[in-house]
């Protein structure tokens, strides 16, 4: 009986999580590797912590009350905890217990000195990292002081922090279970960490040694700053020795001090480079076991070194799994697609389904394989053109990683790189009549597709939908598509470039674009401003929809004075635009139609700021705009040596953009509109399965793979813990930043902006749309918290097609991500608001309420004091 109450390292491995904790499984796992030697001891299980907590019955009403707070009331938890901690650390060890801790003492040696540590069932895990939220006790002597810290380790489960943790988290108190690791302590000579992937590039095939003097705890309590090597390929690339003034040392009564070093040693490596190489040797193989990259303390005995932990390392970016040995580089499509959040895997397989080029998922996000473009030069200079020009950052990281000399092959311009990115040449007439044909044809096909969609269902419908991806791509790929949006780029470069030559003005196009006829998204947002418009009137729907919060509320409007007006338009709208969203390349993301709520903060700022007919007036002062624009432009080439030429060559581009331009934001509302329609048939689907009893609920088809879903529909029968788990990694994919360029080691490459024309502690960004504006930041992640004054600047981390209604109503734009020819750059220019895209970390650099400038034509943010 009292066996369970205590296992001995040996005994137990990473699979035991429930019996010993995360620490104590790994530990396990760790002396069971060959050559690596960890201090032995033993677990005091789970078994016996919950023993402890049923001596006191008076701990469930606590629990109970425990969870019911809000994680926001520190005061409340801090006294709560307290309590409980208080009552766990006074229950008396039940002599069976005691005498099976004190038996597995006396074979380590009963007087030796041990560490006592806390090993929590929900510590270490993949998605959740608990490190340092339970408590550690160096260098404890004697049976009595073990005991007393094994229950101190039990109730430090109930630290503030640790509570706090499992609340945000969702994590349920009970469910947590404190196991108690006690290892022979070691009394080093050095001890440190050693991340096995280098934790601030990510790059795997790069080691980080930390390293001090003493005992770790110096180290991991900020008492000193380490020696740092880095070790690549067996070497010692790089090493900054630190001046180490203290160390942390065992006392022999117990316990443990800060002791001061001599200032001769001071300077000296904490280890040799022949030790550190031997380290991460050492690391690889804990690495190999565990199967993923590790964070391992060491320590080094009589030039041995002996191993007290290791836990996976959260914050990496995973890699796409490619299944061969060659080096590849990866760029961000959401980067590009102006969406950096993680997808669901439904969203993840059906935007790899209907896109152009082969993509790869890693962390929630996908990514295009570049290397082979990389590698011959004509692709290359047609890539690096091509990203320069949507986001120099990605152009800069790039570069990087080309300025490797080895890290991508060289293949000659016949290879298989294709011609360079760019598509097809723009060589259309200037017609306004391709652009009213191409909407058209997508209308058509679009409508084709509802048709044809309602018959399907079942394993039929998969194959419909299939038939229906490839209808999507060619629309997609229809040549005269690209080459009208082709026309439309290449004449905004044109003029861009051209007009600072011979007048010396940039980004001249900012103005000859606005209010550009047939751009669907930036009509989106004045058709908003028309609802508007047929609710202001109506004070009680007004008032009625200042408290909305239920998704049913349209059929509620009708009830009211002026409602049946005010739905009719609303309803209009929706559908028209309802299958929008922010983040909508993901097709899980819900959709303006099924979550109409998210609007009304934005109709409600439209209604206070705006008088009626702000649309129409709006699109015609920049349609005037660019008119006078285009008159001043041309009167002062003609005014040049050569004018009549110059001034005809720039009125044939400036006829050209005003013709294309529009159009540029049109394919991806063809996107969309078709995904909404695939996920209403996909639903359906999800219904019928929830009715069947395959599925608990609708939304659980999201966890799936389009071809999953196919195999579940056929089968009718679902893997419900692989749903789980897609739900925990989406959790995790939260936390973690997607690079904008990675490579096969893992390294995230960020890019730079290389730029010296800028003040000192101005944020650095992308110019997009002219002008200089200053106003009130208003720094809003979700659209459906929107709440704007007249003036205000729009600060956030990307903007997809669905944040155009914003744009009417603000000044100016700072965002994340983001390029001269991404969604929100495009609307910018056609609404005339100065911004700048592509600024790193604005939203945790610009705090909401503070007064900053915009300086859109020349790419930079000043925050004013």
């Amino acid at each position: 009986m009292t066996e369970r109450y205590v296992l001995d390292l040996q005994e137990v491995d990473e699979t035991q999580v429930a019996v010993v904790g995360g620490k104590g499984a790994h530990l396990g796992g760790l002396s069971r590797i060959e050559g690596i030697r960890v201090p032995a001891g033993f677990c005091v299980t789970t078994d016996a912590f919950r023993r402890i907590m049923a001596e006191a019955p008076s701990l469930d009403d606590r629990l109970d009350q425990l969870s019911r707070l809000n994680p926001d009331d520190r005061e409340a938890i801090r006294t709560l905890s307290a309590q409980i901690r208080r009552t766990v650390e006074g229950i008396a060890v039940p002599d069976d217990l005691t005498a099976a801790i004190t038996r597995a003492l006396a074979r380590l040696g009963e007087q030796a000195a041990y560490a006592v540590r806390s090993s929590a069932t929900a510590e270490d895990l993949p998605t959740a990292s608990f490190a340092g939220q339970q408590d550690t006790y160096l260098n404890v002597v004697g049976p009595t002081a073990i005991l007393q810290h094994v229950s101190r380790c039990w109730a430090s489960l109930f630290t503030e922090r640790a509570v706090t943790y499992r609340q945000r988290n969702g994590i349920d108190h009970r469910t947590v279970h404190m196991a108690v690791v006690v290892q022979r302590m070691v009394f080093p000579h050095a001890s440190g960490i050693l991340f096995t992937a280098d934790p601030v590039t990510g790059n795997r095939k790069v080691a980080t040694v930390d390293a001090g003097f003493g005992l770790g705890e110096a180290l991991v309590s900020g008492l000193v700053n380490p020696d740092v090597f880095k070790v690549r390929h067996g070497e010692v690339v790089a090493k900054a020795i630190a001046a180490k003034q203290r160390a942390v040392h065992a006392l022999p009564t117990g316990g443990t001090q800060e002791v001061a070093i001599d200032s001769r040693r001071q300077e000296q490596p904490a280890l040799t480079d022949a030790q550190v190489v031997r380290l991460v040797q050492l690391g690889r193989r804990i690495e190999a076991h565990f199967g993923r990259p590790q964070d391992i303390e060491w320590c080094l005995v009589d030039d041995g070194f002996q191993i007290v932990q290791s836990r996976p390392i959260t914050t990496l970016f995973p890699i796409p799994e490619t299944g061969d040995q060659e080096n590849h580089v990866y760029v961000s499509v959401g980067h590009q697609q102006m969406m950096t959040d993680p997808m669901k895997p439904l969203g993840l397989s059906m935007w790899q389904l209907t896109a152009m080029v082969p993509m790869h998922a890693a962390g929630g996000r996908l990514f295009v394989d570049v290397t082979r473009r990389l590698a011959a030069p004509a692709s290359r200079a047609g890539l690096l053109d091509v990203m320069g020009r949507g986001d120099p950052l990605v152009r800069d990281a790039l570069e990087t990683v080309l300025d490797r000399d080895d890290f991508v092959p060289s293949l000659p311009d016949a290879g298989p790189g294709g011609p360079p990115t760019g598509g097809a040449s723009a060589t259309i007439e200037t017609d306004p009549a391709i652009v009213t044909e191409l909407i058209e044809r997508s209308q058509v096909s679009i409508a084709a597709l509802e048709r044809d969609i309602r018959t399907k269902t079942g394993p039929a419908l998969f194959e419909f939908l299939l038939e229906a991806f490839a209808e999507h791509k060619r629309l997609l790929s229809d040549p005269l598509s690209m080459q009208a949006i082709m026309a439309g780029m290449e004449a905004t470069w044109w003029l861009n470039d051209t007009l600072q030559e011979w007048l010396g003005e940039k980004n001249a196009a900012d103005t000859l674009t606005l209010s550009a006829p047939d751009n669907v998204t930036s009509e989106m947002g004045l058709a908003l401003l028309d609802v508007a418009d047929v609710i202001r009137p109506h004070s009680e729907v007004v008032a009625f929809l200042q408290g909305v919060e239920d998704e049913g509320f349209l059929d509620e409007l009708a009830k009211l004075a002026g409602g049946t007006e005010a739905r009719d338009a609303i309803e209009a709208y929706l559908d028209r635009y309802g299958m929008r969203c922010v983040g909508e390349i993901d097709i899980t993301r819900p959709r303006w139609r099924e979550r109409p709520t998210t609007l009304v903060p934005v109709l409600l700022d439209n209604v206070r700021n705006f008088e009626p007919g702000a649309a129409e007036r709006r699109f015609e002062q920049g349609r005037q705009k660019a008119l006078q624009k285009e008159q001043d432009v041309l009167s002062r080439l003609r005014a040049l040596p050569d004018g009549d030429r110059k001034a005809g060559e720039a009125k044939r581009m400036i006829d050209r953009v005003r013709t294309f331009i529009g159009y540029r934001e049109y394919p991806k509302y063809g996107i969309v509109s078709r995904y909404f329609v695939y996920k209403q048939a996909l639903l359906e689907e999800a219904e019928r399965l929830v009715q069947a009893g395959v599925l608990p609920e609708k939304e659980d088809i999201f966890y799936l793979t389009f071809q999953e879903l196919h195999d579940v529909v056929r089968s009718n029968q679902a893997d419900d813990r692989l749903i789980q788990q897609r739900k925990d990694a989406l959790r995790s994919y939260h936390a973690l930043t997607p690079p904008r360029v990675l490579t096969s080691d893992g390294e995230a490459v960020t890019g730079a902006y290389r730029r010296d024309d800028v003040p000192v502690g101005a944020l650095i960004g992308l110019p997009v749309s002219a002008g200089t504006i200053e106003g009130r930041a208003r720094v809003i992640l979700d659209i459906a918290e929107a709440d704007l004054e007249a003036g205000d600047i729009l600060v956030t981390t990307f903007t997809d097609p669905s944040w155009s209604p914003l744009f009417v109503a603000v000044a100016g734009l700072v965002t994340e991500v983001g390029g001269l020819m991404t969604h929100g750059a495009v609307i910018a220019r056609e609404y005339g608001l100065p911004a700048v895209v592509g600024v790193e970390r604005a939203t945790r650099l610009i705090r909401d309420g503070q007064r900053i400038r915009v300086h859109g034509t020349d790419g930079y943010v000043e925050i004013l004091p």
